[in-house]
Protein backbone atom coordinates (compact mmCIF):
# COMPACT_ATOMS: atom_id res chain seq x y z
CA UNK A 1 0.00 0.00 0.00
CA UNK A 2 2.87 2.39 0.80
CA UNK A 3 4.33 2.07 -2.71
CA UNK A 4 0.83 2.51 -4.19
CA UNK A 5 0.38 5.78 -2.32
CA UNK A 6 3.75 7.00 -3.51
CA UNK A 7 2.76 6.30 -7.10
CA UNK A 8 -0.75 7.70 -6.96
CA UNK A 9 -0.43 10.91 -4.96
CA UNK A 10 1.89 12.73 -7.41
CA UNK A 11 -0.38 11.69 -10.28
CA UNK A 12 -3.43 13.08 -8.50
CA UNK A 13 -1.67 16.33 -7.63
CA UNK A 14 -0.53 16.69 -11.23
CA UNK A 15 -4.12 16.24 -12.41
CA UNK A 16 -5.27 18.90 -9.97
CA UNK A 17 -2.58 21.31 -11.12
CA UNK A 18 -3.49 20.60 -14.74
CA UNK A 19 -6.99 22.06 -14.30
CA UNK A 20 -7.11 25.33 -16.30
CA UNK A 21 -6.21 28.38 -14.23
CA UNK A 22 -9.15 30.41 -12.96
CA UNK A 23 -9.32 34.00 -11.78
CA UNK A 24 -8.69 34.52 -8.08
CA UNK A 25 -12.07 36.22 -7.70
CA UNK A 26 -13.81 32.97 -8.62
CA UNK A 27 -14.62 30.21 -6.17
CA UNK A 28 -13.88 26.65 -7.22
CA UNK A 29 -15.29 23.58 -5.49
CA UNK A 30 -13.04 20.55 -6.03
CA UNK A 31 -14.79 17.23 -5.44
CA UNK A 32 -12.97 13.90 -5.17
CA UNK A 33 -14.95 11.01 -6.68
CA UNK A 34 -14.33 7.33 -5.96
CA UNK A 35 -14.61 6.45 -9.68
CA UNK A 36 -14.87 8.08 -13.05
CA UNK A 37 -18.56 8.37 -14.06
CA UNK A 38 -19.92 6.63 -17.12
CA UNK A 39 -21.70 8.58 -19.87
CA UNK A 40 -23.24 11.91 -18.76
CA UNK A 41 -26.57 11.27 -20.44
CA UNK A 42 -29.54 10.85 -18.06
CA UNK A 43 -31.07 8.19 -20.31
CA UNK A 44 -27.98 5.98 -20.22
CA UNK A 45 -26.17 6.81 -16.98
CA UNK A 46 -25.80 3.95 -14.49
CA UNK A 47 -23.14 4.97 -11.99
CA UNK A 48 -23.51 6.49 -8.55
CA UNK A 49 -20.72 9.00 -9.21
CA UNK A 50 -22.55 10.00 -12.36
CA UNK A 51 -25.51 10.91 -10.17
CA UNK A 52 -23.20 13.03 -8.01
CA UNK A 53 -22.24 15.06 -11.10
CA UNK A 54 -25.82 15.16 -12.39
CA UNK A 55 -26.90 16.76 -9.09
CA UNK A 56 -25.14 19.95 -10.24
CA UNK A 57 -25.71 19.57 -13.97
CA UNK A 58 -29.27 18.40 -14.54
CA UNK A 59 -32.26 19.47 -12.47
CA UNK A 60 -35.17 17.05 -12.18
CA UNK A 61 -38.90 17.54 -12.11
CA UNK A 62 -38.82 16.62 -8.41
CA UNK A 63 -36.23 16.11 -5.68
CA UNK A 64 -36.14 14.71 -2.15
CA UNK A 65 -35.18 16.43 1.09
CA UNK A 66 -33.13 15.10 4.00
CA UNK A 67 -36.15 13.05 5.22
CA UNK A 68 -36.98 11.70 1.74
CA UNK A 69 -40.02 13.92 1.34
CA UNK A 70 -40.65 14.62 -2.34
CA UNK A 71 -40.24 18.28 -3.28
CA UNK A 72 -40.83 20.15 -6.54
CA UNK A 73 -37.77 21.25 -8.50
CA UNK A 74 -38.42 21.99 -12.19
CA UNK A 75 -42.04 21.21 -11.43
CA UNK A 76 -44.18 23.32 -9.11
CA UNK A 77 -46.78 20.69 -8.26
CA UNK A 78 -48.43 17.48 -9.42
CA UNK A 79 -51.90 15.97 -9.17
CA UNK A 80 -53.03 12.40 -9.79
CA UNK A 81 -56.53 11.62 -11.04
CA UNK A 82 -58.87 9.49 -8.85
CA UNK A 83 -58.34 6.46 -11.12
CA UNK A 84 -54.57 6.87 -10.84
CA UNK A 85 -54.07 6.95 -14.60
CA UNK A 86 -53.47 10.66 -15.23
CA UNK A 87 -50.71 12.69 -13.59
CA UNK A 88 -50.84 16.43 -14.24
CA UNK A 89 -47.61 18.34 -13.62
CA UNK A 90 -47.41 22.11 -13.36
CA UNK A 91 -44.00 23.45 -14.34
CA UNK A 92 -41.91 26.29 -13.05
CA UNK A 93 -42.25 29.17 -15.56
CA UNK A 94 -39.31 30.94 -17.20
CA UNK A 95 -36.77 28.13 -16.78
CA UNK A 96 -34.02 27.87 -19.41
CA UNK A 97 -31.66 25.15 -20.52
CA UNK A 98 -27.94 25.88 -20.63
CA UNK A 99 -28.21 26.67 -24.35
CA UNK A 100 -30.90 29.30 -23.71
CA UNK A 101 -33.78 27.13 -24.96
CA UNK A 102 -36.97 27.15 -22.86
CA UNK A 103 -37.56 24.35 -20.36
CA UNK A 104 -41.30 24.13 -20.98
CA UNK A 105 -43.96 21.45 -21.39
CA UNK A 106 -42.77 20.60 -24.90
CA UNK A 107 -39.27 20.01 -23.54
CA UNK A 108 -40.64 17.79 -20.78
CA UNK A 109 -42.59 15.77 -23.34
CA UNK A 110 -39.45 15.43 -25.48
CA UNK A 111 -37.23 14.38 -22.55
CA UNK A 112 -39.65 11.77 -21.20
CA UNK A 113 -40.28 10.35 -24.67
CA UNK A 114 -36.52 10.23 -25.20
CA UNK A 115 -36.14 8.19 -22.01
CA UNK A 116 -38.87 5.85 -23.24
CA UNK A 117 -37.80 5.38 -26.86
CA UNK A 118 -34.00 5.48 -27.04
CA UNK A 119 -32.52 2.06 -27.67
CA UNK A 120 -30.76 0.89 -24.52
CA UNK A 121 -32.28 3.55 -22.27
CA UNK A 122 -32.00 2.57 -18.61
CA UNK A 123 -34.87 4.92 -17.76
CA UNK A 124 -37.45 3.10 -19.87
CA UNK A 125 -38.43 0.49 -17.24
CA UNK A 126 -38.57 3.19 -14.56
CA UNK A 127 -41.34 5.10 -16.36
CA UNK A 128 -42.70 2.41 -18.67
CA UNK A 129 -46.21 2.93 -17.27
CA UNK A 130 -46.44 6.19 -19.25
CA UNK A 131 -48.55 5.64 -22.35
CA UNK A 132 -48.78 9.12 -23.86
CA UNK A 133 -47.71 12.62 -22.89
CA UNK A 134 -49.92 15.64 -23.56
CA UNK A 135 -48.94 19.31 -23.53
CA UNK A 136 -51.87 21.26 -22.09
CA UNK A 137 -50.09 24.63 -22.17
CA UNK A 138 -46.47 25.81 -21.90
CA UNK A 139 -46.36 25.11 -18.15
CA UNK A 140 -48.67 22.08 -17.90
CA UNK A 141 -47.98 18.52 -18.99
CA UNK A 142 -50.22 15.48 -18.56
CA UNK A 143 -48.87 11.96 -18.25
CA UNK A 144 -51.47 9.41 -19.34
CA UNK A 145 -50.60 6.04 -17.84
CA UNK A 146 -51.31 2.53 -19.06
CA UNK A 147 -52.11 1.56 -15.49
CA UNK A 148 -51.85 3.35 -12.14
CA UNK A 149 -48.18 3.54 -11.15
CA UNK A 150 -47.51 4.44 -7.53
CA UNK A 151 -43.70 4.94 -7.79
CA UNK A 152 -43.89 7.40 -10.72
CA UNK A 153 -43.22 10.68 -8.91
CA UNK A 154 -40.46 8.98 -6.87
CA UNK A 155 -38.85 7.87 -10.13
CA UNK A 156 -38.97 11.47 -11.36
CA UNK A 157 -36.74 12.51 -8.42
CA UNK A 158 -33.81 10.82 -10.17
CA UNK A 159 -32.48 10.53 -13.73
CA UNK A 160 -35.88 9.71 -15.21
CA UNK A 161 -36.94 13.20 -14.10
CA UNK A 162 -33.92 14.97 -15.60
CA UNK A 163 -34.81 17.21 -18.51
CA UNK A 164 -32.49 17.74 -21.49
CA UNK A 165 -32.50 20.44 -24.16
CA UNK A 166 -34.42 19.10 -27.19
CA UNK A 167 -32.32 21.24 -29.52
CA UNK A 168 -29.00 19.95 -28.14
CA UNK A 169 -30.21 16.34 -27.97
CA UNK A 170 -31.29 16.39 -31.61
CA UNK A 171 -28.06 18.04 -32.77
CA UNK A 172 -25.75 15.77 -30.75
CA UNK A 173 -27.63 12.51 -31.25
CA UNK A 174 -25.83 9.59 -29.61
CA UNK A 175 -22.97 11.92 -28.61
CA UNK A 176 -25.17 14.00 -26.29
CA UNK A 177 -23.49 12.49 -23.23
CA UNK A 178 -20.17 14.00 -24.31
CA UNK A 179 -21.52 17.57 -23.98
CA UNK A 180 -24.79 17.37 -22.02
CA UNK A 181 -27.14 20.36 -21.97
CA UNK A 182 -29.60 20.39 -19.07
CA UNK A 183 -31.31 22.93 -16.79
CA UNK A 184 -29.26 22.60 -13.62
CA UNK A 185 -27.33 25.23 -11.63
CA UNK A 186 -24.08 24.44 -13.47
CA UNK A 187 -23.35 23.96 -17.16
CA UNK A 188 -20.90 21.57 -18.75
CA UNK A 189 -17.45 22.92 -19.68
CA UNK A 190 -15.16 19.96 -20.33
CA UNK A 191 -14.38 16.37 -19.53
CA UNK A 192 -11.05 14.58 -19.66
CA UNK A 193 -11.73 10.87 -19.18
CA UNK A 194 -10.27 9.46 -15.95
CA UNK A 195 -8.99 12.95 -15.08
CA UNK A 196 -11.64 15.63 -14.51
CA UNK A 197 -15.12 16.97 -15.23
CA UNK A 198 -15.48 20.75 -15.10
CA UNK A 199 -18.75 22.65 -14.68
CA UNK A 200 -19.37 26.38 -14.31
CA UNK A 201 -22.19 28.37 -12.80
CA UNK A 202 -25.14 28.94 -15.15
CA UNK A 203 -25.99 32.64 -15.07
CA UNK A 204 -29.65 32.13 -16.08
CA UNK A 205 -30.45 29.37 -13.59
CA UNK A 206 -33.98 29.70 -12.20
CA UNK A 207 -32.67 29.77 -8.61
CA UNK A 208 -29.42 31.60 -9.36
CA UNK A 209 -29.42 33.65 -6.14
CA UNK A 210 -28.71 30.44 -4.21
CA UNK A 211 -25.76 29.43 -6.40
CA UNK A 212 -22.66 30.95 -4.79
CA UNK A 213 -19.76 28.90 -6.17
CA UNK A 214 -18.50 29.72 -9.66
CA UNK A 215 -16.92 26.47 -10.75
CA UNK A 216 -16.98 22.79 -9.81
CA UNK A 217 -14.21 20.37 -10.73
CA UNK A 218 -14.86 16.66 -10.19
CA UNK A 219 -11.73 14.50 -9.97
CA UNK A 220 -11.93 10.69 -10.04
CA UNK A 221 -9.44 9.30 -7.49
CA UNK A 222 -10.00 5.62 -6.84
CA UNK A 223 -7.68 5.28 -3.87
CA UNK A 224 -9.59 6.43 -0.79
CA UNK A 225 -6.41 7.12 1.14
CA UNK A 226 -5.22 9.45 -1.61
CA UNK A 227 -8.59 11.20 -1.72
CA UNK A 228 -8.42 11.89 2.00
CA UNK A 229 -4.77 12.99 1.80
CA UNK A 230 -5.68 15.54 -0.86
CA UNK A 231 -8.62 16.78 1.20
CA UNK A 232 -6.39 17.25 4.24
CA UNK A 233 -3.72 19.04 2.18
CA UNK A 234 -6.28 21.45 0.71
CA UNK A 235 -6.09 20.09 -2.84
CA UNK A 236 -9.72 18.95 -2.58
CA UNK A 237 -12.69 20.58 -0.86
CA UNK A 238 -15.00 17.55 -0.55
CA UNK A 239 -14.71 13.80 -0.96
CA UNK A 240 -17.49 11.26 -1.29
CA UNK A 241 -17.27 7.76 0.18
CA UNK A 242 -14.48 8.26 2.65
CA UNK A 243 -13.50 5.02 4.37
CA UNK A 244 -15.29 4.02 7.56
CA UNK A 245 -11.87 3.31 9.05
CA UNK A 246 -10.96 6.98 8.49
CA UNK A 247 -13.88 8.43 10.47
CA UNK A 248 -11.87 9.03 13.65
CA UNK A 249 -9.05 10.67 11.69
CA UNK A 250 -11.50 13.00 9.95
CA UNK A 251 -13.26 13.88 13.21
CA UNK A 252 -9.93 14.70 14.83
CA UNK A 253 -9.00 17.24 12.14
CA UNK A 254 -10.44 20.69 12.96
CA UNK A 255 -10.10 21.70 9.32
CA UNK A 256 -12.60 19.04 8.23
CA UNK A 257 -16.28 18.27 8.73
CA UNK A 258 -17.96 14.89 8.48
CA UNK A 259 -21.45 13.81 7.36
CA UNK A 260 -22.57 10.19 7.75
CA UNK A 261 -25.66 8.04 7.33
CA UNK A 262 -26.83 4.65 5.98
CA UNK A 263 -27.59 4.65 2.28
CA UNK A 264 -30.89 3.87 0.62
CA UNK A 265 -29.51 0.98 -1.38
CA UNK A 266 -27.37 -2.07 -0.74
CA UNK A 267 -24.18 -3.91 -1.52
CA UNK A 268 -24.95 -7.28 -3.01
CA UNK A 269 -23.41 -10.13 -4.94
CA UNK A 270 -25.17 -10.58 -8.26
CA UNK A 271 -25.08 -14.17 -9.51
CA UNK A 272 -25.17 -15.01 -13.21
CA UNK A 273 -28.03 -17.50 -13.46
CA UNK A 274 -28.93 -17.31 -17.16
CA UNK A 275 -26.73 -14.77 -18.94
CA UNK A 276 -24.74 -16.84 -21.43
CA UNK A 277 -22.17 -19.60 -21.04
CA UNK A 278 -20.74 -18.24 -17.79
CA UNK A 279 -24.03 -19.08 -16.05
CA UNK A 280 -23.57 -22.79 -16.70
CA UNK A 281 -22.02 -23.73 -13.37
CA UNK A 282 -23.33 -24.99 -10.01
CA UNK A 283 -23.71 -21.49 -8.52
CA UNK A 284 -25.72 -20.22 -11.45
CA UNK A 285 -27.86 -23.32 -11.98
CA UNK A 286 -28.75 -24.47 -8.47
CA UNK A 287 -30.49 -22.26 -5.88
CA UNK A 288 -29.17 -24.53 -3.11
CA UNK A 289 -25.61 -23.59 -4.03
CA UNK A 290 -26.48 -19.89 -3.96
CA UNK A 291 -28.12 -20.29 -0.55
CA UNK A 292 -25.05 -22.17 0.67
CA UNK A 293 -22.83 -19.25 -0.38
CA UNK A 294 -25.12 -16.82 1.42
CA UNK A 295 -25.01 -18.93 4.62
CA UNK A 296 -21.21 -19.09 4.45
CA UNK A 297 -21.01 -15.31 4.86
CA UNK A 298 -20.98 -13.63 8.28
CA UNK A 299 -22.49 -10.22 7.48
CA UNK A 300 -21.89 -8.74 10.92
CA UNK A 301 -18.24 -9.81 10.82
CA UNK A 302 -17.82 -7.96 7.52
CA UNK A 303 -19.31 -4.87 9.14
CA UNK A 304 -16.90 -5.03 12.07
CA UNK A 305 -13.75 -6.09 10.24
CA UNK A 306 -14.00 -3.81 7.20
CA UNK A 307 -16.20 -0.94 8.39
CA UNK A 308 -15.52 -0.72 12.15
CA UNK A 309 -19.25 -1.25 12.70
CA UNK A 310 -20.25 1.86 10.68
CA UNK A 311 -22.26 0.02 7.99
CA UNK A 312 -25.38 -2.08 8.49
CA UNK A 313 -25.62 -5.84 7.79
CA UNK A 314 -28.52 -6.67 5.50
CA UNK A 315 -30.26 -9.34 3.49
CA UNK A 316 -32.79 -7.34 1.47
CA UNK A 317 -32.97 -4.48 -1.01
CA UNK A 318 -33.63 -2.00 1.83
CA UNK A 319 -31.89 -1.81 5.20
CA UNK A 320 -33.46 -3.24 8.39
CA UNK A 321 -34.41 0.25 9.62
CA UNK A 322 -36.27 1.10 6.43
CA UNK A 323 -40.10 1.09 6.75
CA UNK A 324 -40.24 -1.19 3.67
CA UNK A 325 -38.05 -3.89 5.24
CA UNK A 326 -39.66 -7.33 5.44
CA UNK A 327 -39.13 -8.21 9.12
CA UNK A 328 -40.44 -11.74 8.50
CA UNK A 329 -37.07 -12.45 6.88
CA UNK A 330 -34.35 -11.21 9.26
CA UNK A 331 -30.64 -11.04 8.45
CA UNK A 332 -29.39 -14.65 8.57
CA UNK A 333 -26.58 -15.75 10.86
CA UNK A 334 -23.64 -17.63 9.42
CA UNK A 335 -24.19 -21.40 9.26
CA UNK A 336 -21.26 -23.25 7.68
CA UNK A 337 -22.64 -26.69 8.58
CA UNK A 338 -25.90 -26.01 6.75
CA UNK A 339 -23.99 -24.52 3.82
CA UNK A 340 -21.94 -27.72 3.48
CA UNK A 341 -25.08 -29.86 3.68
CA UNK A 342 -26.73 -27.81 0.92
CA UNK A 343 -23.70 -28.36 -1.31
CA UNK A 344 -23.80 -32.09 -0.53
CA UNK A 345 -27.53 -32.21 -1.29
CA UNK A 346 -26.87 -30.45 -4.59
CA UNK A 347 -24.34 -33.15 -5.45
CA UNK A 348 -21.62 -30.70 -6.46
CA UNK A 349 -17.92 -31.35 -6.27
CA UNK A 350 -16.09 -29.05 -3.86
CA UNK A 351 -14.45 -26.66 -3.89
CA UNK A 352 -16.95 -24.87 -6.15
CA UNK A 353 -14.87 -22.51 -8.29
CA UNK A 354 -16.45 -19.07 -8.86
CA UNK A 355 -15.25 -16.25 -11.12
CA UNK A 356 -15.78 -13.41 -8.65
CA UNK A 357 -15.72 -9.99 -10.35
CA UNK A 358 -15.00 -7.13 -7.94
CA UNK A 359 -14.87 -3.40 -8.82
CA UNK A 360 -11.54 -1.76 -8.08
CA UNK A 361 -12.43 -0.04 -4.83
CA UNK A 362 -10.35 -0.52 -1.64
CA UNK A 363 -13.26 -1.33 0.69
CA UNK A 364 -15.00 -3.55 -1.86
CA UNK A 365 -11.77 -5.45 -2.46
CA UNK A 366 -11.34 -5.95 1.28
CA UNK A 367 -14.92 -7.20 1.63
CA UNK A 368 -14.31 -9.60 -1.26
CA UNK A 369 -11.21 -10.99 0.46
CA UNK A 370 -13.15 -11.54 3.69
CA UNK A 371 -15.93 -13.30 1.77
CA UNK A 372 -13.33 -15.36 -0.08
CA UNK A 373 -11.94 -16.66 3.24
CA UNK A 374 -15.38 -17.31 4.73
CA UNK A 375 -16.68 -19.08 1.62
CA UNK A 376 -13.60 -21.32 1.47
CA UNK A 377 -14.58 -22.84 4.82
CA UNK A 378 -17.90 -23.95 3.32
CA UNK A 379 -16.47 -25.34 0.07
CA UNK A 380 -16.16 -22.42 -2.37
CA UNK A 381 -13.11 -21.21 -4.27
CA UNK A 382 -13.92 -17.54 -4.91
CA UNK A 383 -11.43 -16.42 -7.59
CA UNK A 384 -11.38 -12.63 -7.20
CA UNK A 385 -11.06 -10.67 -10.47
CA UNK A 386 -10.54 -6.96 -9.75
CA UNK A 387 -12.02 -4.83 -12.56
CA UNK A 388 -12.35 -1.10 -13.23
CA UNK A 389 -15.91 -0.13 -12.34
CA UNK A 390 -17.25 1.04 -15.72
CA UNK A 391 -15.67 -2.03 -17.32
CA UNK A 392 -17.29 -4.27 -14.74
CA UNK A 393 -20.73 -2.97 -15.73
CA UNK A 394 -20.04 -3.87 -19.35
CA UNK A 395 -18.76 -7.29 -18.33
CA UNK A 396 -21.91 -7.87 -16.25
CA UNK A 397 -24.17 -6.78 -19.08
CA UNK A 398 -22.40 -9.17 -21.45
CA UNK A 399 -22.57 -12.07 -19.00
CA UNK A 400 -18.80 -12.40 -18.58
CA UNK A 401 -18.88 -13.21 -14.86
CA UNK A 402 -20.27 -15.73 -12.39
CA UNK A 403 -20.52 -13.54 -9.27
CA UNK A 404 -20.32 -9.74 -9.24
CA UNK A 405 -20.01 -7.38 -6.28
CA UNK A 406 -22.31 -4.48 -7.08
CA UNK A 407 -23.48 -1.59 -4.96
CA UNK A 408 -26.81 0.09 -5.69
CA UNK A 409 -27.14 3.60 -4.27
CA UNK A 410 -30.87 3.22 -3.73
CA UNK A 411 -34.14 4.99 -4.39
CA UNK A 412 -36.80 6.34 -2.01
CA UNK A 413 -39.44 3.88 -3.26
CA UNK A 414 -38.62 0.15 -2.96
CA UNK A 415 -39.64 -0.38 -6.58
CA UNK A 416 -36.48 1.50 -7.54
CA UNK A 417 -34.34 -1.07 -5.70
CA UNK A 418 -36.17 -4.10 -7.07
CA UNK A 419 -37.81 -3.86 -10.46
CA UNK A 420 -34.86 -3.20 -12.78
CA UNK A 421 -32.81 -5.96 -11.12
CA UNK A 422 -35.36 -8.80 -10.98
CA UNK A 423 -38.03 -8.21 -13.61
CA UNK A 424 -37.58 -10.50 -16.61
CA UNK A 425 -35.70 -8.65 -19.33
CA UNK A 426 -35.09 -5.49 -17.27
CA UNK A 427 -31.85 -3.73 -18.29
CA UNK A 428 -30.08 -4.10 -14.94
CA UNK A 429 -31.10 -7.71 -14.42
CA UNK A 430 -27.52 -8.71 -15.13
CA UNK A 431 -27.98 -12.29 -13.98
CA UNK A 432 -31.04 -12.76 -16.25
CA UNK A 433 -33.15 -14.10 -13.39
CA UNK A 434 -36.71 -14.77 -14.53
CA UNK A 435 -39.82 -15.75 -12.58
CA UNK A 436 -43.38 -15.21 -13.88
CA UNK A 437 -44.58 -15.01 -10.27
CA UNK A 438 -42.05 -12.34 -9.28
CA UNK A 439 -42.84 -10.43 -12.48
CA UNK A 440 -46.53 -10.44 -11.65
CA UNK A 441 -45.99 -9.35 -8.03
CA UNK A 442 -43.62 -6.55 -9.03
CA UNK A 443 -46.08 -5.29 -11.64
CA UNK A 444 -48.99 -5.45 -9.22
CA UNK A 445 -47.02 -3.56 -6.54
CA UNK A 446 -46.62 -0.73 -9.04
CA UNK A 447 -50.38 -0.49 -9.50
CA UNK A 448 -51.35 -0.53 -5.82
CA UNK A 449 -51.22 2.75 -3.93
CA UNK A 450 -51.71 1.54 -0.34
CA UNK A 451 -48.57 0.66 1.60
CA UNK A 452 -50.11 -2.40 3.27
CA UNK A 453 -51.09 -3.87 -0.11
CA UNK A 454 -47.65 -3.24 -1.53
CA UNK A 455 -45.92 -4.66 1.55
CA UNK A 456 -47.91 -7.87 1.20
CA UNK A 457 -46.78 -8.24 -2.40
CA UNK A 458 -43.15 -7.48 -1.53
CA UNK A 459 -43.32 -10.14 1.19
CA UNK A 460 -44.07 -12.69 -1.55
CA UNK A 461 -41.22 -11.29 -3.62
CA UNK A 462 -38.85 -11.59 -0.65
CA UNK A 463 -39.84 -15.18 0.05
CA UNK A 464 -39.03 -16.10 -3.55
CA UNK A 465 -35.90 -14.03 -4.14
CA UNK A 466 -34.19 -14.76 -0.83
CA UNK A 467 -34.44 -18.49 -1.55
CA UNK A 468 -33.70 -18.68 -5.26
CA UNK A 469 -32.91 -15.22 -6.62
CA UNK A 470 -29.82 -13.89 -8.36
CA UNK A 471 -28.71 -11.33 -5.74
CA UNK A 472 -27.17 -12.12 -2.35
CA UNK A 473 -27.74 -8.97 -0.27
CA UNK A 474 -24.84 -8.32 2.09
CA UNK A 475 -24.85 -4.91 3.77
CA UNK A 476 -25.86 -1.26 3.49
CA UNK A 477 -23.04 1.22 3.19
CA UNK A 478 -22.34 4.06 5.50
CA UNK A 479 -22.53 7.19 3.36
CA UNK A 480 -19.47 9.11 4.52
CA UNK A 481 -18.80 12.55 3.08
CA UNK A 482 -15.96 14.69 4.37
CA UNK A 483 -15.35 18.30 3.40
CA UNK A 484 -13.24 21.33 4.18
CA UNK A 485 -14.65 23.32 7.10
CA UNK A 486 -14.56 26.41 4.86
CA UNK A 487 -17.37 24.87 2.81
CA UNK A 488 -20.66 25.94 4.36
CA UNK A 489 -24.26 24.98 3.72
CA UNK A 490 -23.72 21.28 3.00
CA UNK A 491 -26.65 19.10 4.04
CA UNK A 492 -26.29 15.31 3.98
CA UNK A 493 -29.06 13.35 2.26
CA UNK A 494 -29.85 9.63 2.54
CA UNK A 495 -29.07 9.18 -1.16
CA UNK A 496 -25.52 10.45 -0.54
CA UNK A 497 -25.64 12.95 -3.41
CA UNK A 498 -23.91 16.31 -3.15
CA UNK A 499 -26.47 19.06 -3.69
CA UNK A 500 -24.60 22.24 -4.58
CA UNK A 501 -27.33 24.86 -4.43
CA UNK A 502 -26.81 26.88 -1.25
CA UNK A 503 -23.15 25.97 -0.79
CA UNK A 504 -20.66 28.74 -0.06
CA UNK A 505 -16.89 28.87 0.46
CA UNK A 506 -15.55 31.10 3.21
Amino acid sequence: MTSLRKRLLPTVLFALLAVPAIATAQTNLRVGLAEDPDVLDPSFGRTYVGRVVFAALCDKLFDTDEKLNILPQLALSHETSPDGKTVTIKLRPGVKFHDGEPMDAEAVKFSLERHLTLSGSFRRPEIAAIDTIEVADPTTVRLLLKTPYSPLVAQLTDRAGMMVSPKAAKEMGDKFGQRPVCAGPYRFVERVQQDRIVLERFADYWNKDQVKIDRITYLPIQDSTVRLANLKSGQLDLIERALATDIKEIQADRRLKLATGIDLGYMGMTINVANGEAAKNPLGQDARVRLALSLAIDREAINQVVFNGASMPGNQWVNPNNPWYQSKFPVPTRDVARAKKLLADAGVKTPVAVDYMVPNNPETRQVAEVIQAMAAEAGFDMKIRVTEFATSLNEAESGRYQAYMLNWSGRPDPDGNLYVFHKTGAPQNYGKYSSPEVDAWLDEARVKSGKAERMALYEKVADKLLNEGSVLYLYHRAVIIAHNAKLEGFKPHPDGLVRVVGLTMK
